[in-house]
Protein backbone atom coordinates (compact mmCIF):
# COMPACT_ATOMS: atom_id res chain seq x y z
CA UNK A 1 0.00 0.00 0.00
CA UNK A 2 1.40 3.37 -1.01
CA UNK A 3 2.11 5.80 1.83
CA UNK A 4 -0.14 8.82 2.29
CA UNK A 5 2.11 11.63 1.06
CA UNK A 6 -0.08 14.21 2.73
CA UNK A 7 0.47 12.63 6.13
CA UNK A 8 4.20 12.26 5.48
CA UNK A 9 4.55 15.94 4.61
CA UNK A 10 2.34 16.90 7.55
CA UNK A 11 4.65 14.96 9.87
CA UNK A 12 7.78 16.47 8.28
CA UNK A 13 6.52 20.04 8.72
CA UNK A 14 5.70 19.35 12.36
CA UNK A 15 8.90 17.50 13.21
CA UNK A 16 11.61 19.31 11.22
CA UNK A 17 11.37 22.70 13.00
CA UNK A 18 11.95 20.89 16.32
CA UNK A 19 15.13 19.21 15.12
CA UNK A 20 18.60 20.73 14.73
CA UNK A 21 18.86 22.38 11.32
CA UNK A 22 22.09 20.52 10.60
CA UNK A 23 20.33 17.17 11.13
CA UNK A 24 17.48 17.99 8.75
CA UNK A 25 19.90 19.20 6.10
CA UNK A 26 22.07 16.13 6.61
CA UNK A 27 19.13 13.79 6.00
CA UNK A 28 18.10 15.45 2.73
CA UNK A 29 21.71 15.70 1.54
CA UNK A 30 22.27 11.99 2.18
CA UNK A 31 19.06 11.15 0.32
CA UNK A 32 20.10 13.31 -2.63
CA UNK A 33 23.55 11.74 -2.83
CA UNK A 34 21.98 8.29 -2.70
CA UNK A 35 19.68 9.23 -5.59
CA UNK A 36 22.69 10.29 -7.65
CA UNK A 37 24.60 7.10 -6.85
CA UNK A 38 21.56 4.96 -7.72
CA UNK A 39 21.36 6.77 -11.07
CA UNK A 40 17.61 7.33 -10.68
CA UNK A 41 15.43 8.56 -13.53
CA UNK A 42 15.30 12.03 -11.99
CA UNK A 43 19.09 12.20 -11.76
CA UNK A 44 19.53 10.96 -15.34
CA UNK A 45 17.08 13.53 -16.69
CA UNK A 46 18.72 16.33 -14.72
CA UNK A 47 22.09 15.34 -16.18
CA UNK A 48 20.61 15.25 -19.70
CA UNK A 49 19.08 18.70 -19.26
CA UNK A 50 22.34 20.11 -17.93
CA UNK A 51 24.21 18.67 -20.91
CA UNK A 52 22.20 21.02 -23.13
CA UNK A 53 22.84 24.01 -20.90
CA UNK A 54 26.56 23.22 -20.71
CA UNK A 55 27.38 21.46 -24.02
CA UNK A 56 31.08 22.14 -23.45
CA UNK A 57 31.19 20.10 -20.23
CA UNK A 58 33.01 16.76 -20.16
CA UNK A 59 31.18 13.62 -18.95
CA UNK A 60 32.97 13.89 -15.61
CA UNK A 61 32.01 17.54 -15.29
CA UNK A 62 28.37 16.71 -16.10
CA UNK A 63 28.40 14.00 -13.44
CA UNK A 64 29.61 16.53 -10.89
CA UNK A 65 27.09 19.17 -11.98
CA UNK A 66 24.20 16.71 -11.77
CA UNK A 67 25.39 15.37 -8.42
CA UNK A 68 25.65 18.87 -6.97
CA UNK A 69 22.31 19.74 -8.53
CA UNK A 70 20.67 16.87 -6.66
CA UNK A 71 22.26 18.06 -3.42
CA UNK A 72 20.88 21.56 -3.96
CA UNK A 73 17.50 20.07 -4.80
CA UNK A 74 17.56 18.18 -1.52
CA UNK A 75 18.43 21.43 0.22
CA UNK A 76 15.14 22.83 -1.10
CA UNK A 77 13.22 20.18 0.84
CA UNK A 78 15.19 20.74 4.03
CA UNK A 79 14.50 24.47 3.84
CA UNK A 80 10.84 23.95 2.98
CA UNK A 81 10.32 21.77 6.05
CA UNK A 82 12.34 24.17 8.21
CA UNK A 83 10.73 27.34 6.87
CA UNK A 84 8.05 27.60 9.60
CA UNK A 85 10.98 27.95 12.00
CA UNK A 86 12.37 31.08 10.32
CA UNK A 87 9.41 32.67 8.54
CA UNK A 88 9.31 35.97 10.46
CA UNK A 89 10.38 39.07 8.52
CA UNK A 90 13.47 39.38 10.73
CA UNK A 91 14.52 35.77 10.19
CA UNK A 92 13.87 35.99 6.46
CA UNK A 93 16.09 39.06 6.28
CA UNK A 94 18.93 36.84 7.52
CA UNK A 95 18.24 34.27 4.79
CA UNK A 96 17.62 36.35 1.66
CA UNK A 97 19.90 38.56 -0.42
CA UNK A 98 18.09 40.43 -3.20
CA UNK A 99 19.53 42.19 -6.24
CA UNK A 100 16.90 44.54 -7.67
CA UNK A 101 17.02 46.31 -11.00
CA UNK A 102 16.69 50.07 -11.28
CA UNK A 103 12.90 49.72 -11.52
CA UNK A 104 11.84 46.49 -9.80
CA UNK A 105 11.43 47.84 -6.26
CA UNK A 106 9.47 50.85 -7.49
CA UNK A 107 7.23 48.67 -9.67
CA UNK A 108 6.52 46.38 -6.71
CA UNK A 109 5.70 49.41 -4.57
CA UNK A 110 3.38 51.02 -7.14
CA UNK A 111 1.27 48.04 -8.15
CA UNK A 112 1.12 44.47 -9.35
CA UNK A 113 3.91 42.78 -11.28
CA UNK A 114 4.35 39.36 -12.87
CA UNK A 115 7.41 37.39 -11.78
CA UNK A 116 8.36 34.58 -14.16
CA UNK A 117 10.17 31.78 -12.36
CA UNK A 118 12.03 28.66 -13.37
CA UNK A 119 12.72 25.57 -11.28
CA UNK A 120 15.59 27.38 -9.56
CA UNK A 121 16.52 27.67 -5.90
CA UNK A 122 13.93 27.72 -3.13
CA UNK A 123 10.80 29.49 -4.34
CA UNK A 124 9.02 29.06 -0.99
CA UNK A 125 11.58 31.19 0.84
CA UNK A 126 11.39 33.69 -2.02
CA UNK A 127 7.59 33.79 -1.75
CA UNK A 128 7.62 34.25 2.01
CA UNK A 129 10.19 37.04 1.68
CA UNK A 130 8.17 38.71 -1.08
CA UNK A 131 5.02 38.68 1.06
CA UNK A 132 6.91 40.12 4.04
CA UNK A 133 8.74 42.85 2.14
CA UNK A 134 6.85 43.83 -1.00
CA UNK A 135 3.46 42.42 -1.94
CA UNK A 136 1.23 39.42 -1.43
CA UNK A 137 2.20 36.58 -3.74
CA UNK A 138 -0.63 35.50 -6.05
CA UNK A 139 -0.25 32.12 -7.71
CA UNK A 140 -2.15 29.12 -9.02
CA UNK A 141 -2.07 25.44 -8.06
CA UNK A 142 -3.95 22.68 -9.81
CA UNK A 143 -5.73 20.36 -7.41
CA UNK A 144 -4.24 16.90 -7.79
CA UNK A 145 -4.42 13.63 -5.89
CA UNK A 146 -3.89 12.76 -3.18
CA UNK A 147 -5.98 15.61 -1.85
CA UNK A 148 -4.24 15.43 1.52
CA UNK A 149 -0.93 16.40 -0.11
CA UNK A 150 -2.51 19.27 -2.01
CA UNK A 151 -4.13 20.56 1.18
CA UNK A 152 -0.84 20.36 3.08
CA UNK A 153 0.98 22.49 0.51
CA UNK A 154 -1.96 24.85 0.20
CA UNK A 155 -2.02 25.41 3.97
CA UNK A 156 1.77 25.77 4.04
CA UNK A 157 1.89 28.47 1.39
CA UNK A 158 -1.11 30.32 2.75
CA UNK A 159 0.57 30.34 6.18
CA UNK A 160 3.46 32.21 4.54
CA UNK A 161 1.06 34.90 3.32
CA UNK A 162 0.55 33.71 -0.26
CA UNK A 163 -2.78 33.84 -2.07
CA UNK A 164 -3.24 30.58 -3.95
CA UNK A 165 -5.95 30.09 -6.57
CA UNK A 166 -6.80 26.41 -6.34
CA UNK A 167 -7.78 25.03 -9.72
CA UNK A 168 -10.03 22.08 -10.45
CA UNK A 169 -9.44 20.35 -13.77
CA UNK A 170 -11.49 21.96 -16.51
CA UNK A 171 -11.87 25.25 -14.69
CA UNK A 172 -10.99 28.61 -16.20
CA UNK A 173 -9.21 30.90 -13.74
CA UNK A 174 -7.18 33.09 -16.10
CA UNK A 175 -9.55 36.04 -15.87
CA UNK A 176 -9.76 35.61 -12.12
CA UNK A 177 -5.97 35.76 -11.94
CA UNK A 178 -5.83 38.88 -14.11
CA UNK A 179 -8.62 40.63 -12.21
CA UNK A 180 -6.98 39.94 -8.85
CA UNK A 181 -3.75 41.42 -10.18
CA UNK A 182 -5.59 44.49 -11.45
CA UNK A 183 -7.75 45.01 -8.36
CA UNK A 184 -5.01 44.69 -5.72
CA UNK A 185 -1.25 45.01 -5.47
CA UNK A 186 0.07 41.50 -6.07
CA UNK A 187 3.30 39.76 -7.05
CA UNK A 188 1.97 37.23 -9.56
CA UNK A 189 4.50 34.40 -9.34
CA UNK A 190 4.28 31.79 -12.09
CA UNK A 191 6.72 28.92 -12.46
CA UNK A 192 6.67 28.32 -16.19
CA UNK A 193 9.77 26.60 -17.54
CA UNK A 194 7.89 23.51 -18.68
CA UNK A 195 4.64 23.04 -20.60
CA UNK A 196 3.47 20.05 -22.61
CA UNK A 197 -0.06 21.26 -23.36
CA UNK A 198 -1.26 22.11 -26.85
CA UNK A 199 -0.72 25.79 -26.08
CA UNK A 200 2.85 25.67 -24.83
CA UNK A 201 5.11 28.25 -26.47
CA UNK A 202 8.07 26.82 -28.35
CA UNK A 203 11.17 28.76 -27.35
CA UNK A 204 14.91 28.67 -27.82
CA UNK A 205 16.52 27.67 -24.52
CA UNK A 206 20.31 27.78 -24.70
CA UNK A 207 20.21 26.94 -28.41
CA UNK A 208 17.72 24.07 -28.06
CA UNK A 209 13.97 24.02 -28.66
CA UNK A 210 11.84 23.74 -25.52
CA UNK A 211 8.19 24.20 -24.56
CA UNK A 212 7.34 26.82 -21.94
CA UNK A 213 4.10 28.03 -20.40
CA UNK A 214 2.70 31.23 -21.91
CA UNK A 215 1.25 32.40 -18.61
CA UNK A 216 3.74 35.02 -17.39
CA UNK A 217 3.64 36.87 -20.72
CA UNK A 218 -0.12 36.45 -21.18
CA UNK A 219 -0.98 37.73 -17.69
CA UNK A 220 1.41 40.68 -17.97
CA UNK A 221 -0.09 41.72 -21.30
CA UNK A 222 -3.69 41.18 -20.21
CA UNK A 223 -3.30 43.14 -16.98
CA UNK A 224 -0.88 45.65 -18.51
CA UNK A 225 1.61 45.21 -15.69
CA UNK A 226 5.41 44.77 -15.73
CA UNK A 227 7.01 41.37 -16.23
CA UNK A 228 10.26 40.37 -14.54
CA UNK A 229 12.29 37.19 -14.49
CA UNK A 230 13.63 36.26 -11.06
CA UNK A 231 16.54 33.87 -10.69
CA UNK A 232 16.85 32.08 -7.36
CA UNK A 233 19.85 30.16 -6.09
CA UNK A 234 20.99 28.66 -2.81
CA UNK A 235 23.82 30.46 -1.05
CA UNK A 236 25.16 31.27 2.38
CA UNK A 237 23.87 34.63 3.56
CA UNK A 238 25.45 36.83 6.23
CA UNK A 239 22.83 37.73 8.81
CA UNK A 240 22.48 40.75 11.06
CA UNK A 241 24.64 39.04 13.68
CA UNK A 242 27.44 38.37 11.20
CA UNK A 243 26.76 34.64 11.05
CA UNK A 244 26.49 32.77 7.77
CA UNK A 245 23.27 30.84 7.19
CA UNK A 246 21.99 28.88 4.23
CA UNK A 247 19.44 30.95 2.36
CA UNK A 248 18.77 32.27 -1.14
CA UNK A 249 20.14 34.87 -3.51
CA UNK A 250 17.53 36.60 -5.71
CA UNK A 251 18.24 38.32 -9.02
CA UNK A 252 15.56 40.46 -10.64
CA UNK A 253 15.81 40.92 -14.42
CA UNK A 254 13.62 43.32 -16.33
CA UNK A 255 11.19 44.71 -16.93
CA UNK A 256 10.96 42.27 -19.82
CA UNK A 257 9.51 43.85 -22.95
CA UNK A 258 8.62 42.91 -26.51
CA UNK A 259 7.90 45.09 -29.56
CA UNK A 260 4.30 46.15 -30.19
CA UNK A 261 4.78 46.45 -33.94
CA UNK A 262 7.12 45.32 -36.69
CA UNK A 263 7.57 47.35 -39.87
CA UNK A 264 4.68 49.57 -38.87
CA UNK A 265 2.35 46.57 -38.48
CA UNK A 266 0.85 45.99 -35.02
CA UNK A 267 1.85 42.60 -33.63
CA UNK A 268 -0.99 40.17 -32.92
CA UNK A 269 -1.63 39.13 -29.31
CA UNK A 270 -0.29 35.61 -29.76
CA UNK A 271 2.84 36.98 -31.43
CA UNK A 272 3.48 39.33 -28.51
CA UNK A 273 2.97 36.49 -26.04
CA UNK A 274 5.51 34.38 -27.93
CA UNK A 275 8.01 37.24 -28.16
CA UNK A 276 7.63 38.19 -24.51
CA UNK A 277 8.00 34.56 -23.46
CA UNK A 278 11.19 34.21 -25.49
CA UNK A 279 12.53 37.40 -23.92
CA UNK A 280 12.24 36.13 -20.35
CA UNK A 281 13.46 32.67 -21.38
CA UNK A 282 16.64 34.35 -22.66
CA UNK A 283 17.16 35.75 -19.16
CA UNK A 284 16.56 32.30 -17.64
CA UNK A 285 19.03 30.69 -20.05
CA UNK A 286 21.71 33.20 -19.14
CA UNK A 287 21.02 32.64 -15.45
CA UNK A 288 21.19 28.84 -15.47
CA UNK A 289 24.34 28.92 -17.59
CA UNK A 290 25.93 30.82 -14.71
CA UNK A 291 24.32 28.69 -12.00
CA UNK A 292 23.54 25.31 -13.60
CA UNK A 293 23.27 23.40 -10.32
CA UNK A 294 20.48 25.72 -9.18
CA UNK A 295 18.17 24.51 -11.97
CA UNK A 296 16.09 21.71 -10.46
CA UNK A 297 14.61 20.41 -13.70
CA UNK A 298 14.27 16.66 -13.26
CA UNK A 299 11.76 16.21 -16.07
CA UNK A 300 11.90 16.43 -19.85
CA UNK A 301 11.72 19.97 -21.15
CA UNK A 302 13.64 19.98 -24.44
CA UNK A 303 11.71 19.03 -27.57
CA UNK A 304 14.35 16.51 -28.68
CA UNK A 305 13.77 14.52 -25.47
CA UNK A 306 10.00 14.35 -25.81
CA UNK A 307 7.95 11.47 -27.19
CA UNK A 308 7.49 12.12 -30.95
CA UNK A 309 3.99 10.62 -30.95
CA UNK A 310 2.93 12.83 -28.07
CA UNK A 311 4.37 15.87 -29.81
CA UNK A 312 2.51 14.95 -33.00
CA UNK A 313 -0.77 14.72 -31.08
CA UNK A 314 0.00 18.06 -29.44
CA UNK A 315 0.72 19.72 -32.81
CA UNK A 316 -2.43 18.22 -34.32
CA UNK A 317 -4.56 19.61 -31.50
CA UNK A 318 -2.92 23.01 -31.88
CA UNK A 319 -3.60 22.95 -35.62
CA UNK A 320 -7.23 21.98 -35.05
CA UNK A 321 -7.59 24.87 -32.61
CA UNK A 322 -6.28 27.33 -35.17
CA UNK A 323 -8.47 25.90 -37.92
CA UNK A 324 -11.46 26.16 -35.62
CA UNK A 325 -10.91 29.86 -35.23
CA UNK A 326 -8.81 29.83 -32.09
CA UNK A 327 -5.78 32.06 -32.32
CA UNK A 328 -2.77 29.95 -31.44
CA UNK A 329 -1.11 31.08 -28.26
CA UNK A 330 -4.05 33.00 -26.85
CA UNK A 331 -5.88 30.04 -25.33
CA UNK A 332 -3.41 29.27 -22.57
CA UNK A 333 -4.25 26.07 -20.71
CA UNK A 334 -1.10 26.36 -18.62
CA UNK A 335 -0.01 29.66 -17.19
CA UNK A 336 2.45 27.95 -14.94
CA UNK A 337 2.22 27.82 -11.19
CA UNK A 338 4.00 28.23 -7.92
CA UNK A 339 6.78 26.01 -6.75
CA UNK A 340 6.54 23.04 -9.03
CA UNK A 341 8.82 20.28 -7.82
CA UNK A 342 9.23 16.81 -9.12
CA UNK A 343 10.37 14.33 -6.50
CA UNK A 344 8.44 14.39 -3.22
CA UNK A 345 10.91 11.97 -1.60
CA UNK A 346 13.90 14.05 -2.79
CA UNK A 347 15.73 11.14 -4.32
CA UNK A 348 13.01 9.14 -6.01
CA UNK A 349 11.97 8.69 -9.59
CA UNK A 350 10.77 11.72 -11.51
CA UNK A 351 7.08 12.39 -10.95
CA UNK A 352 4.53 14.85 -12.21
CA UNK A 353 4.64 18.21 -10.45
CA UNK A 354 2.93 17.12 -7.27
CA UNK A 355 4.76 18.43 -4.24
CA UNK A 356 3.27 21.87 -4.64
CA UNK A 357 -0.22 20.48 -4.96
CA UNK A 358 0.09 20.87 -8.72
CA UNK A 359 1.28 23.59 -11.03
CA UNK A 360 -0.36 22.91 -14.36
CA UNK A 361 -2.98 25.60 -14.27
CA UNK A 362 -5.56 25.19 -16.99
CA UNK A 363 -6.10 28.75 -18.09
CA UNK A 364 -8.23 29.67 -21.05
CA UNK A 365 -7.28 33.05 -22.44
CA UNK A 366 -9.87 33.44 -25.14
CA UNK A 367 -8.48 36.81 -26.13
CA UNK A 368 -5.68 38.54 -24.29
CA UNK A 369 -6.50 41.77 -26.06
CA UNK A 370 -10.12 41.74 -24.89
CA UNK A 371 -9.09 41.05 -21.33
CA UNK A 372 -6.61 43.90 -21.37
CA UNK A 373 -9.21 46.17 -22.84
CA UNK A 374 -11.76 45.53 -20.11
CA UNK A 375 -9.63 45.21 -17.01
CA UNK A 376 -6.28 46.62 -17.96
CA UNK A 377 -6.78 50.29 -17.20
CA UNK A 378 -6.04 50.01 -13.50
CA UNK A 379 -3.26 47.57 -14.25
CA UNK A 380 -1.62 50.27 -16.29
CA UNK A 381 -1.19 52.28 -13.12
CA UNK A 382 1.11 49.57 -11.86
CA UNK A 383 3.82 50.77 -14.15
Amino acid sequence: MAPDLGRLYHAAWRAAPRLPESLVRGITTASSRLSARRNTAGYRQLRANLSRIRPDATPAELDELAHQGMVEYGRYYAEAFLLPKFSTPEDLADRVRAHHTATSEEDLRRGSVVLALGHTGNWDIAGAWMCANHATVLTVAEKLEPESLFLEFLAFRESLGMEVLALEKGQNVFRQLVRRAVADRRAVCLLADRDLTTKGVEVDLAGEKALFAAGPAAVALAARIPLYFVGIRSDQIEGRDGRLRWGIDLEFHGPITAPEEVGGRPIESHERIAALTQAWVDELASYIRRFPTSWHMLQKVFVTDLDPERLARRDAKASDAVDGGTRAGTNVPDVGGQAGTDVPDVGGEARADVSDGGTRAGMDVSDVGDEAGTDGARGGDAG
